[in-house]
């Protein structure tokens, strides 16, 4: 995975509208409501041409957390260059219905990060 870039994050929270108007009013972000099977996504450029896109997602009773998305070739590979590094998959290589392939991993310090791969053609 050399020079894997961060492409996108996530802050996963029990309450959006407040998460949403904290960074909006702190860093001047807008967000767009993606919705979907999961509950609400709210899709942000996040910085525009010098930062990185992200979004926040309702919780819906899980613990709040934020991550970082490395974008790779390979996710079922990183998962297993993530474990031979001493790390843990969390979250097992998923496809989203658009295409997206992404899994949750955690570093050998307690760190959970993402890796995805953007539908084919995106």
């Amino acid at each position: 995975m050399s020079d894997t870039p961060i492409t996108w994050f996530e802050i996963g929270t029990d309450r959006p509208e407040e998460a949403e108007r904290f960074y909006g009013e702190l860093c001047g972000w807008s967000f767009e409501e993606q919705g979907g099977p999961a509950g609400s996504y709210r899709v942000t450029t996040a910085g525009g041409e010098q930062g990185i896109g992200g979004a926040i997602r309702a919780t819906e009773g899980q613990p709040p957390y934020a991550i970082f998305y490395a974008e790779v070739p390979d996710v079922a590979d990183a998962c297993r260059r993530a474990e031979a590094a001493g790390g843990k998959v969390v979250s097992p290589p998923r496809t989203a219905p658009s295409g997206l392939v992404s899994a949750h991993l955690v570093d050998p310090a307690g760190n959970r990060l993402g890796v995805f791969t953007p539908p084919t053609g995106a």
